[in-house]
């Protein structure tokens, strides 16, 4: 059996990480792991069962009764809660409101890191992509990816997004939650936002998806290559 091949793409929200690393697994024909929604639908099971956020226990209690799956039959994966298809309602504003906070958890992050290691004992080939995938979960990963772009700029992709889904959002709050969130990712005590150690760093600032795209496959296929490495996909490492 061939070695796993795990490729880390990590940054703070609004980078565009999710977005760019559906693409790249597309383009190697790897899987691909969306961490941040997994957090995002235990914010969504605190928010639907009423669990203050702050109540780790509690939220601890929920996600041992609840049922959270990947479900790799589609491309890019989706994720669900209980069984229901909740990919859209995860981005709403109460659950970005309240998601820092929730995935600051010992007990959340515990069970969170233990599936996640669990899907890529599961797929051999997988581009995963979080705030602590190459920093926590997966150090030894074969390829890790820092992103990262201007908090402004991060915030006008994140109030598009919005809109293009019909919500009314000010781009200035938009701004402050960011900057917010960045602070309390960074110090917590749990799985801190950090650069990971030996991460290529790309800032999407300035860069097209299709740029930040072909770089990340361009980086990826360098590295597999000098590590001789085969990547079981189209064309050469």
């Amino acid at each position: 059996m061939s070695s796993p091949i795990i490729v880390t793409i990590d940054g703070p929200a609004g980078t565009g990480k999710s977005s760019a690393a559906s693409r790249l697994a597309d383009l190697l024909g790897f899987d691909m792991l969306d961490t941040g929604a997994m957090y995002r639908a235990v914010a969504l099971l605190a928010v639907e069962q009423g669990i203050d956020p702050h109540h780790e226990a509690e939220l601890a209690v929920a996600m041992d009764r609840a049922t959270l799956d990947v479900d790799f039959s589609c491309r890019p994966p989706i994720i669900r809660l209980d069984h229901r298809d909740v990919r859209n309602r995860i981005r709403d504003s109460d659950v970005t409101r309240i998601v820092s906070l929730i995935a600051s958890h010992h007990e959340v992050r515990v069970r969170l890191v233990k599936a996640q290691r669990l899907v890529a004992l599961q797929h051999e080939r997988l581009v995963t992509e979080g705030r602590d995938q190459g920093s926590v979960v997966f150090p030894d990963a074969t390829v890790r990816v820092w992103l990262d772009a201007r908090p402004e700029v991060r915030a006008h992709r994140r109030t598009e997004e919005l809109r293009a889904r019909g919500q009314q959002v000010d781009e200035k709050r938009v701004l402050d939650e960011i900057v917010e969130r960045d602070a309390s990712d960074r110090g917590r005590a749990e799985g801190p936002l950090r650069q990971p150690i030996g991460a290529a760093v790309i800032d999407t600032s300035d860069l097209t998806f299709e740029a930040v795209v072909g770089e990340l496959e361009r980086l990826v296929r360098a590295k597999l290559h000098d590590a001789n490495v085969e990547c079981g996909c189209g064309g050469s490492a």
